[in-house]
Parts: C-alpha cells; sequence; structure tokens
C-alpha cells in the first residue's frame, strides 16, 4: 500500500481516535521549563509531568503527531535513514490500558490499515535483567497474535527497555516491532535490531511499569502507561517501496534542486552524502527557526549553537558540490511550501526563517576565508621545511574551527601536492565524538523531578511574565523557559536591554503578588475559551482542544501543564540575578526565590 506522509498522519490518528484516544496538538520544539535538553526529543517529552500522574484535560487516552530534533547521531546524517528532525507518531495510556490492548493495536494498524503481511513483521521483547523477569506476557500476547516463536525475539536491557530519564524515575521493557524486507540474512547471528537492513523497525510500545529508586532497585509503578511511537519519515519510506527515507515527497523537491544548484560532483558516494547532509539539516534549521514559539536564532551558546552548527554543516557540504551562495534562501522556500499546510506556523514566520538563514550564510562565508588563509599559511609552512603530509590534527582542526570537510581539506592539499594523515584526523574526530557524547544533555523531560523547587520556580515564571508585560508592555511574550532546582531562566520578546529601574520594578511586582498570598488554581477550558479569557498562552493548540489554564489569584492567567505551588505565597521571596541578551530580539532572565520551607 502506498501511502502519502499526509495520508499516514490521517490514517493513525483517525485510528487512535477510533479507539478513544483523544487528539492533541504537538508541542513546541522548544521544550518548556527543562534545563536538560535542548529540543524536543520525542512525543513523550512534553507528556511526562502526565506519565507522572499529572492529570492531563484531554484524558487518559491520547494522540498525536509531535516535531523532534535529535542530533546526537549528526555525523551518522547522510546514510539512507538518518535525521536531525522528524515526525513522530504516537499514542499513550495515562494510567489507562497496557500491554494487551497496545500491542493489538499496533499489529490491527499495522497489517489492516497499513497493509503488512503478518509474516513480514518480526518482534522484540524484553528479556530479564536487574532482577526483573522476561517479558512473558507481551510474548503471549504476540504469539496469540498468530506471531511465531522463532519471530520473536527475547533481548537485554540495552535493546529492550526505555528509562528512566534521569537517574531515578519511571521505566519499563519495551516491545519493538520490525518490518522484514526479504533481503538475505548477513549471517547466522542475524536479528531485528541488526545493522545489515534486512529488519527496519517500524514502532516501538514502552510499557512504564517500574519506578527506579535512588538505591537502585525496581518498585512496581500505581500507574502503569504506555507510550509508543512510529516515526513518519521511515514509515512512509517502507510503505512506498523506497530504499532511502530521501526518496520520499518529504524530501524529493529538496533534493532535486540541490542537485541543479550543483556545479561540481565528486566521487557518487561523497556527492550522495552531501546532498542528503545539506537536505536534512535544511529542513531542521527552518523548522527549529519556524516553530511558534521562536527566541531561537543561531548563536554561540545551547540550542542556538546546536542551529548554527546545522546551517554551517549544510554551508561546508554545499561548497563541495559547488552551490553558490544564497542557497539556504531557495531551499528554505521548499521547505515551507512542502509542509505550510500541516504547519502553518512555518509559512507565518517566513520572513524570519529566510533573513536569519540569509544572514548567518553570509557569515559563514567569511569564516570560510579565513579557514583558507589559515590553510595556505599551514601549507606555506610544510614546503618550506621539506614535509610532504598535513597532520591529521591540522586537518580536524580546519574542520573543527573552519568547517572544513575532510575532503575539501584533501582536495586544496592535493592541489599543493600534499597528503593528509587521515589516520589522525580520525584519531582527533573520535576524542571529539567521546568529548561531544560525555557533553550530551540527558533527556529527563521537563519538570520530571516535580520537586517542591522547581514547583514554585515554575510558579514563578508565571508571576514574571506578567510582572514584564505590566512594566514593558503587551509585546512581551515567553520564548523559552528553563528550570533547574536553584533557579530559572526566562526569554522573553524585547528590544533593547531592560534599565535596573525596569528590572527594579518588576522584582517589586512579583514580590508584591508572593506577599498576597494569593492562591494558584487550575481549570480545564477549551482554547477558545482560554483565550476569551485572555490566558496567555503560545495558542497552536487545535479548535476545541482542552486546555489546563492556571490562576495566580486575579493577577495572572496562564495555559500551562503544571504543576504549581499551591499559593504564591510558598515562593517566599523573588530575585532578579542577571538580565541579557538571549539573540536578537529576544531578552534572558535569570532569577532566583527564597521559598518558605
Amino acid at each position: 500500500m502506498k501511502l502519502t506522509a499526509d495520508q499516514l498522519r490521517d490514517k493513525y490518528l483517525t485510528f487512535f481516535e477510533s479507539k478513544g484516544h483523544a487528539v492533541i496538538s504537538g508541542a513546541s520544539l522548544i521544550p518548556e521549563n527543562d534545563p536538560t535538553v535542548l529540543f524536543t526529543t520525542a512525543g513523550m517529552h512534553p507528556l511526562v509531568p502526565y506519565l507522572l500522574g499529572e492529570p492531563h484535560p484531554a484524558g487518559r487516552r491520547l494522540t498525536n503527531v509531535q516535531k523532534c530534533v535529535r542530533t546526537g547521531d549528526i555525523d551518522a546524517v547522510g546514510d539512507s535513514c538518518h535525521l536531525t528532525f522528524f515526525e513522530m507518531l504516537g499514542n499513550w495510556s495515562l494510567g489507562d490500558y497496557f500491554k494487551k490492548e497496545a500491542i493489538a493495536w499496533s499489529f490491527e494498524f499495522l497489517t489492516q490499515h497499513l497493509g503488512f503481511a503478518p509474516d513480514q513483521l518480526s518482534v522484540t521483547v524484553f528479556a530479564g535483567e536487574d532482577g526483573i523477569p522476561r517479558d512473558d506476557e507481551s510474548i503471549a500476547i504476540w504469539k496469540s497474535l498468530g506471531i511465531p516463536e522463532e519471530r520473536i525475539y527475547a533481548l537485554p536491557k540495552e535493546d529492550n527497555w526505555w528509562g528512566p530519564a534521569g537517574t531515578t524515575g519511571p521505566c519499563g521493557p519495551d516491545t519493538e516491532m520490525f518490518i522484514d524486507n526479504g533481503q538475505p540474512a548477513c549471517g547466522p547471528e542475524c536479528r531485528p535490531g541488526c545493522h545489515c537492513g534486512k529488519y527496519i523497525e517500524i514502532w516501538n510500545d514502552v510499557f512504564m511499569q517500574y519506578n527506579k529508586t535512588a538505591e537502585g532497585t525496581y518498585e512496581p509503578l500505581k500507574q502503569h502507561n504506555v507510550d509508543t511511537g512510529m516515526g513518519v519519515e521511515r514509515t512512509i519510506c517502507m510503505m512506498n517501496g523506497l530504499e532511502t527515507v530521501f526518496e520520499t515527497e518529504l524530501f524529493a523537491p529538496l533534493m532535486a534542486r540541490i542537485k541543479e544548484l550543483s556545479t561540481v560532483r565528486p566521487d557518487e558516494e561523497t556527492a550522495v552524502r552531501a546532498e542528503r547532509i545539506i537536505a536534512d539539516h535544511m529542513r531542521t534549521s527552518v523548522f527549529i527557526l519556524g516553530d511558534p514559539k521562536g527566541g531561537v536564532k543561531p548563536g554561540n551558546i545551547g540550542a542556538n549553537y546546536v542551529l548554527r552548527r546545522l546551517i554551517r554543516r549544510s554551508v561546508r557540504y554545499a561548497k563541495l558540490l559547488g552551490i553558490e551562495s544564497g542557497y539556504t534562501r531557495i531551499l528554505a522556500e521548499i521547505v515551507i511550501d512542502n509542509y505550510k499546510h500541516v504547519y502553518p506556523e512555518l509559512e507565518a514566520n517566513r520572513a524570519t526563517v529566510l533573513d536569519e538563514l540569509t544572514a548567518e550564510e553570509a557569515r559563514f562565508e567569511k569564516t570560510l576565508a579565513a579557514g583558507q588563509r589559515e590553510f595556505d599559511k599551514v601549507a606555506g609552512a610544510l614546503k618550506q621545511h621539506g614535509q610532504t603530509t598535513l597532520s591529521g590534527r591540522t586537518a580536524f582542526k580546519l574542520y573543527d574551527t573552519y568547517g572544513f570537510p575532510l575532503e575539501f581539506t584533501e582536495e586544496l592539499a592535493a592541489e599543493q601536492g600534499f597528503a593528509v594523515d587521515r589516520q589522525g584526523y580520525e584519531e582527533a574526530f573520535k576524542k571529539h565524538q567521546e568529548l561531544s557524547k560525555q557533553g550530551d544533555a540527558t533527556f529527563k523531560g521537563g519538570l520530571a523531578d516535580n520537586t517542591v523547587a522547581t514547583t514554585r520556580l515554575h510558579t514563578a515564571t508565571h508571576l514574571l511574565h506578567k510582572a514584564l508585560q505590566m512594566v514593558l508592555g503587551p509585546h512581551v511574550q515567553q520564548k523559552g523557559s528553563n528550570i533547574t532546582s536553584e533557579r530559572l531562566r526566562f526569554d522573553f520578546s524585547h528590544p533593547e536591554k531592560m534599565t535596573p529601574e525596569q528590572i527594579k520594578q518588576v522584582e517589586e511586582i512579583v514580590n508584591d503578588v508572593i506577599q498576597r498570598n494569593l492562591p494558584v488554581t487550575m481549570e480545564t477550558m477549551s482554547i477558545e475559551e482560554a483565550k476569551a479569557k485572555g490566558a496567555a498562552a503560545l495558542f497552536t493548540a487545535k479548535y476545541g482542544e482542552q486546555v489546563k489554564v492556571y490562576a495566580a489569584g486575579d493577577f495572572s492567567l496562564e495555559v500551562c501543564g503544571g504543576p504549581h505551588a499551591a499559593t504564591t505565597g510558598e515562593l517566599g521571596g523573588f530575585k532578579i540575578k542577571k538580565e541579557e541578551s538571549s539573540s536578537a530580539g529576544v531578552r534572558r532572565i535569570k532569577a532566583v526565590i527564597t521559598a518558605k520551607t
């Protein structure tokens, strides 16, 4: 059965709606109040508070399509399937149904609605580890659905276990579904999860049934949850019998335009990899820049740096293909036009997306020129000393500092009669990867710890948001927040640095509200009702969708997932520690509270 991405999204949501699931809107790519990740990495990410027990306004069965960005495997982009941006189809049970229903519905959707033959399906389950028994329940369910024992693989924790997100918290076994594409096995050990390409993962059902304690033990959770995920790009690739995700309609217009713009074609493998990297990175950059929350622009820290890296990596590979300057704008227009009917925020933010890409491309042109000067200096020194090999460490510096791909450096070196120490480069690159992985943020999922401190700081962001609007004007809108147990960080739209008087005034307003000890209450209502009441929010939810609206007495009203303090008096006191620029047109405040015990 051939399906477009639009058809797959509709089929999936309609199917789970028929099973009693509420269709909810996907969240922003920029996580809310989460100090541990830079972007939304999975469909369950914005739902962590509800998986931990917070009641969701839409009920206990949910389904949606979530935009996600993951850059941990950025160096693998360029193969047939790795992407930095993707859409995740998901359905959740928040303490409602469990393994029997989740597995049966997965099987039903794959076979009856997507048309995969049951004999194409192989599955994996948790084999048992750390005192936790094998998931015999899932095995029995798969057998009852007709999957024979020889196509059910019990695998260890590294393959079939999710979580906890931090060192403690909800976790559990999962069962993964793979489609056998019919190619021969690569050997006797070939099984689902093998990298030979015979088995392609299509779906994952996670069963959160344990809580890992600080002592390292696993206790049964009072609320059992189901969290599932199916990637749109990979699924339509399989549905349409294509070899790579870059052949789907989501990428085809981009890939065709990249080929048209290219004036140089190195060897085929290098050219194809470059085309895929350019397409992937441009698509991801457009979605980050076009996100409804906004606030992430190319920069040198955090999410801003990731965006800059994606754009500049794309530019590097565009140079390798001889693509002229100005291409980022051309490709961005294609991405926006391809997705605007699904994600209207891209059209709404078209001008911002195009301007930021054009500016960053121009900035990087200057950096590349500096890299050429550095190469010329190194080449001159090598000639002077009669050397014929450029060191791997120097080649890596040209890559890491100036953005020169190794192949580009090798071309320049060959023109000067030099070789490049590839082994030395690979060693330097490997060391860099290890350091990068050590620095990767651990996915914890917002206010996953739900501590008293983070809950109070979360409440403080609501008071700060309202106070900033009162002092600076109604143009102030939240652009992002980040909360640890020690402090809050709040990004907001404002064109200039705040004066000391303005900072003092905001502090006084917030502290006055704290002293008034106002009750913090929650009411569930439709998005239209929330708008009518004047609640602050990014109104990206669909028509009629139910949301939680938190009120701090008569002071502030804001759409939010929670949790919050019971009264403003719990916060004790409020102090702004720093006000600075986050990016163009966005300011950042760091603040603390002196909460009552």
